[in-house]
């Protein structure tokens, strides 16, 4: 039987970036959310808590509450709840059960092996034809020399900050795709890291891959500006290979710990018990 959730006390959302693993928003919602009121603020509220507790499995895949338990957590009314919940579920992260709540979508491994295959034939893609077709109309190579900005640069100028690197890891393979020119592929691309981002930030947040992210990004970036193709597709494989076989690992390790750590029923016959948020 699945556990009946009791939800983690509200934090000081909608501070989705304060400590990781979260997905922090983009850069809009970052800028915009000073001037968020009503209930479109309270749903933001609600949307970035939640998130940040999947995001930390303080959530568990799997697990299921009401929007009746989202509402009083917050302290708000079910519309806002409702609308942070349906954007969660258009980014993959909850679906929603005709009269019997809302889960936690479970983690399903070989879906996220799937979308990493997929995601590397996208990007190495990309790759060739930012080498090899250069002059079609729509490649952009000027982008190039903006990534190396970020990237190629001295290990003490290096970001330390999880959540900082995660987003601008996140922008490297956008940009990279993005410049080759197909934009139907950057869509396709775009959904891909919607639906892994859930256990790609952990390689930010519990792994030791941002000094390698730095210095395996240049690598990749030096192939491309050299036109080198063969190269660059070399790297990009073996590097987005590298991280999905450690977030696999680190997923694997967070979920046993999250599970070692809840509350058992003292009888295994017993029904779950549903907590008070706060």
């Amino acid at each position: 039987m699945r556990r009946s959730t009791p939800l983690p006390g509200p934090s000081s959302a909608p501070q989705a970036d304060s400590g990781f693993p979260g997905s922090p928003p983009a850069a809009q919602e970052r800028q915009g959310s000073a001037a968020i009121t009503g209930e479109s603020s309270r749903s933001q509220r609600a949307y970035f808590s939640l998130r940040d507790d999947i995001f930390a499995f303080r959530l568990l895949p799997g697990d299921r509450f009401s929007e009746n338990d989202v509402a009083e957590r917050f302290g708000i009314s079910r519309t806002p709840v409702r609308e942070a919940l349906l954007r969660l579920q258009s980014e993959g992260l909850v679906r929603g059960h005709f009269r019997n709540g809302w889960e936690v979508v479970p983690i399903d491994l070989a879906r996220f092996e799937a979308l990493y295959d997929l995601r590397t034939q996208l990007e190495t893609h990309a790759a060739l034809r930012l080498c090899q077709q250069p002059a079609l109309p729509r490649v952009d190579r000027s982008c190039l020399a903006l990534l190396a900005a970020t990237w190629q640069v001295p290990p003490a100028e290096r970001l330390t900050d999880g959540n900082q690197v995660a987003d601008l890891d996140e922008a490297f393979h956008r940009t990279i795709v993005c410049a080759a020119g197909n934009p139907e592929a950057a869509a396709v691309h775009q959904q891909v890291t919607d639906r892994i981002r859930i256990i790609r930030r952990l390689d930010f947040a519990y792994g030791e891959r941002i000094a390698l992210t730095y210095e395996e990004h240049a690598n990749i970036l030096a192939a491309l500006v050299a036109c080198d193709g063969a190269r660059a597709v070399e790297l990009l494989t073996g590097h987005i290979e590298e991280g999905r076989v450690e977030v696999s690992r680190l997923t694997t390790e967070r979920l046993e710990q999250a599970r070692t750590n809840l509350e058992r029923p003292l009888s295994t016959d017993a029904p779950p018990r549903r907590r008070r948020f706060g």
